[in-house]
């Protein structure tokens, strides 16, 4: 992934209003971040521990989604695999919701998906972050393979919040 700026995430947003988008806590260390590992940007608001936001290229540039989490404590200690990165963690994936876009969020439908909590699915995949043992699985598909899963399986997580 390239490097983004602050004016091109906050553009992306497609589940909140351009005023959210324009409020909420982006990076400061993205020129910081290791974009030549990242099949995406995802970030948790350290001022809202419950907020989360990825951006993801596109075929037209980018995407970005605000999500919320909900948990409450009880998942801290079971065992759960990431719908993204096929990655297990012990307290370490979340349930995060995000609301759809246009008139269906507005009604208050939302699309929830099992992730990391950290949202480091690309750097979990590439062994750059551990998970601890049992983190990753053994699988026969190539690292690029893996890599390619993972984006499917967020560009489908996205294609559902802007349907």
């Amino acid at each position: 992934m390239k490097p983004l700026t602050e004016r091109e995430i906050r553009s992306a947003f497609v589940n909140c209003t351009k005023g959210e988008a324009k409020r909420l806590s982006v990076p400061r260390d993205l020129a910081d971040r290791p974009w030549g590992d990242l099949d995406f940007l995802g970030w948790r608001d350290p001022q809202a521990p419950d907020r989360a936001y990825l951006v993801m290229e596109s075929g037209d540039g980018h995407t970005a989604i605000q999500l919320r989490s909900t948990d409450a404590g009880s998942w801290q200690t079971r065992r759960s695999m990431c719908s993204l990165c096929v990655t297990v963690h012990t307290g370490g994936v979340s349930l995060l919701v995000a609301p759809r876009s246009g008139k269906a969020g507005q009604q208050g439908n939302s699309v929830g998906a099992y992730m990391c909590s950290d949202l480091a699915c690309s750097l979990y995949v590439r062994g750059k972050k551990d998970a601890g043992t049992g983190g990753r699985l053994r699988e026969s598909l190539t690292l690029e393979q893996q890599i390619e899963r993972t984006v499917a399986n967020l560009a489908a997580f996205i294609a559902r919040v802007t349907a």
